[in-house]
């Protein structure tokens, strides 16, 4: 009898000692998926300054230069080949953009 009781007491504490391991690694994992997802979230290009930027085309994409730069800040990976007539002739005229909102919004009209 003893040793049925010694064989359950031991039992019972080895799958204690498994289940807390898998909720141990469990948490881990999470912690490491939330490391990485709040590295991917800072590496999102910065808020722009309140200085104006033109939007317009470049090289077949969309692309956001700051003031006179010849060179994107960022450049949106959308066709521009897809974009209606209208579209595609203020883009390669270029579109001023003074806020950050502007932006957003800019981006959100001309990817729907």
């Amino acid at each position: 009898m003893t040793g049925s009781l010694d064989k359950r007491i031991y039992l019972t504490i080895m799958t204690a000692i498994t289940i807390s391991g898998f909720i141990v690694i469990c948490t881990f994992g999470q912690s490491l998926h939330r490391q990485k997802l709040a590295a991917k979230i800072s590496e999102n290009p910065p808020s722009l300054p309140s200085a104006v930027c033109t939007v317009k085309e470049y090289n077949g994409r969309i692309g956001v230069f700051k003031g006179e730069s010849s060179i994107p800040y960022r450049v949106i990976e959308y066709d521009f080949s897809l974009l209606s007539e209208y579209d595609r002739e203020q883009l390669t005229k270029g579109i001023v953009i003074e806020s950050d909102g502007e932006l957003q919004q800019l981006i959100e009209d001309i990817a729907t």
